[in-house]
C-alpha cells in the first residue's frame, strides 16, 4: 500500500528515505542492469538508515497503490 510514515518498531521517519531510495534504484535500473545486494546496502548506508528495523520497512515494502486505486 502506501509506505508508513514511521518505522513500526523504533518510530524513525522512513517515508522520506523510501522516496530517495526508490529514486536511486530507478536510476540504476534505467542503466539496464539489476541492483546488487551490495548496492542496496550502500544506498541505505548513504541515506543513514542504519537500524535493521528501518531497513526492513524500506526493503519489504510493496507499492500496490496504483493497482488498488481503480477499485475505489
Amino acid at each position: 500500500m502506501i509506505i508508513p510514515v514511521r518505522c513500526f518498531s523504533c518510530g524513525k521517519v522512513v517515508a522520506s528515505d523510501y522516496v530517495k531510495y526508490m529514486d536511486q534504484i530507478k536510476e540504476i535500473r534505467s542503466s539496464g542492469r539489476e541492483v546488487t545486494p551490495e548496492e542496496t546496502s550502500n544506498i541505505l548506508d548513504d541515506l543513514h538508515v542504519e537500524r535493521y528495523c528501518c531497513r526492513r520497512m524500506i526493503l519489504s515494502h510493496t507499492d500496490l497503490i496504483d493497482e488498488i486505486l481503480p477499485f475505489s
